[in-house]
């Protein structure tokens, strides 16, 4: 029986630090802890380390996450995959106590990664409904959404006089500190 411990981070942003430290805790091998930076609605298919995870997987091997969200936000797809996992005898363990498929019967097992898959899925939609109203809170206090501008005004006026002047993007992407495609798309924005 191996053990191994699967980590998902939902961004870049999120750091897997504290998940990897939990498995290395339980004594779970390097080489056996898998690492995906990616969202919790994504496909399994496109979970490139829990795909080599699973491919290793041998019956009454353990799989270790920290929760069952790690596994999903969709009730649905976090069934499919924990049944799949259980069906190949393998044992589905989370760090915070409420799955334990070594000592709990098949049936319960379902029941329990349905119910959490369901709190998942609720959550995500509440998290989604509550950014959409905080965003429309937002916008109507004047915040404007989206990217920051790159340039300043003084540089927007300096892209003007110097493509007068029948300089390239390049040059004046150069002179700027901006990118080249930066310079073009003001360039054709403003039709200059």
């Amino acid at each position: 029986m191996t053990s191994y411990f699967y980590v998902r981070c939902s961004t870049d942003f999120q750091d897997e630090t504290r998940q990897v430290e939990m498995a290395k805790k339980r004594g779970i091998e390097e080489n056996n802890i898998f690492v995906d930076k990616i969202t919790g609605v994504s496909q399994y298919g496109d979970r490139p380390e829990y795909s080599k995870m699973v491919a290793l997987l041998q019956p009454f091997d353990c799989v270790y996450t920290e929760d069952l969200t790690r596994y999903g936000r969709s009730m649905v797809e976090m069934l499919v995959e924990i049944n799949k996992l259980i069906e190949n005898d393998i044992n589905v363990i989370t760090e915070d106590g409420r799955l334990n498929t070594l000592n709990m019967p098949k049936e319960i097992v379902k029941l329990i990664v349905g119910v959490m898959g369901y709190a998942s899925e609720c959550e995500l939609l509440n998290l989604k409904r509550r950014t959409a109203m905080g965003r429309a809170v937002a916008v109507s206090r004047g915040v404007r959404m989206g990217r920051k501008k790159s340039y300043t005004h003084h540089q927007f006026e300096e892209i003007k006089e110097m493509r007068k002047a029948s300089r390239g993007y390049g040059s004046i992407a150069k002179s700027l500190g901006l990118s080249k495609s930066t310079i073009q798309r003001l360039c054709k924005e403003a039709n200059i």
